[in-house]
């Protein structure tokens, strides 16, 4: 009886003894995975947040950020110098619109390097490309914060005011220099730029850009477009192009506006400054309107298509 009790609690010994092992284990497999997203939670409030950044390759995307915006300013840059150099000399009366337009133009196609080199091409150039390289790193800086697909782009609220703050800061610039460079013959001494040309500049930039971001969508489904049409062109298209070409029709006399300013300073009243106006108000308008199509629709394509280009499919 005593060895057969004891041969039956060695039995029974290796029947019992396990299942506090198993439970062991169970409730560590258990236990485990509770404890994975403790630890998961505390290192995303940690290192984990800049793995979920997006930053492959991110130094040759800000470089095709700049080429692509320098590819299109250098692009648009030749026929707005063109352009704003004959408004601003007709507006001076140092030549008129047509005869500047045809001296710029012929130089650009005999002597092109006189006109690259130039100190007006360059301030061109500046505006263009800060613009577009705004746009671009704005677009960047998005997608990698977000965790988005480096050819990513955005188009919100952001991305309106910088563009617009640096394109009309700078414009400003531009705009001065211009003035003092193809102002009158006449002015032995460089006039100081008065506020108020530089408060109608500022109106002028705001009415191009709006007319250039926001319009668009607006007036796109009220243009009457035939489907014929629309097979080609979308309606949206023809917004983006009509929109800021419009508008020229109202802010040109701003701009014509400032230049008298600046050109014949306080001594003249406002009938006589009215009539410059209005006799240089369709020429003018016309002229800008021409500048519009590569400033805002052709360089933004050429900026776009470049830098999807040279990103690829990276990131």
């Amino acid at each position: 009886m005593t060895r057969e009790a004891g041969c039956k609690a060695t039995d029974e010994e290796p029947m019992h003894n396990p299942p506090p092992v198993l439970d062991n284990k169970r409730s560590l497999s258990v236990s485990i995975p509770a404890n994975v997203p403790i630890l998961q939670s505390r290192t995303s409030s940690g290192s984990t947040e800049h793995a979920q950044w997006n930053t492959e390759n991110l130094p040759w995307r800000l470089g095709s950020d700049l080429a692509a915006a320098a590819s299109a300013g250098a692009l648009v840059a030749p026929i707005i110098t063109v352009i704003d150099r004959g408004i601003i000399e007709n507006a001076s009366g140092r030549s008129p619109l047509r005869q500047s337009l045809q001296t710029s133009f012929w130089t650009l196609l005999r002597r092109p390097h006189s006109l690259i080199f130039s100190r007006p091409f360059a301030l061109i150039f500046m505006v263009y490309t800060s613009t577009y390289l705004t746009a671009n790193t704005l677009d960047t800086v998005s997608s990698t914060l977000s965790n988005q697909p480096a050819q990513t782009t955005t188009a919100g609220v952001p991305k309106f005011l910088a563009t617009s703050g640096v394109n009309m800061s700078l414009g400003l610039v531009k705009d001065s220099q211009f003035a003092k460079m193809f102002g009158p013959k006449s002015s032995a001494v460089k006039r100081v730029i008065p506020p108020a040309t530089y408060a109608l500049f500022a109106l002028r930039d705001s009415m191009t850009i709006f007319a250039s971001f926001n319009l668009p969508p607006l007036i796109a489904p009220l243009l009457p477009l035939s489907q014929g049409v629309e097979r080609n062109v979308s309606r949206a298209s023809c917004a983006q192009f009509l929109a800021p070409a419009a508008i020229q029709l109202v802010s040109t006399p701003l701009h014509l506006l400032g230049l008298d300013l600046y050109n014949r300073g306080g001594k003249v009243g406002w009938r006589a400054r009215w009539d410059k106006v209005r006799k240089d108000w369709g020429m003018s308008s016309l002229a800008r309107m021409c500048r519009i199509i590569p400033a805002f629709g052709v360089g933004g394509v050429v900026n776009a298509r470049v830098r999807k280009s040279l990103i690829g499919g990276e990131g």
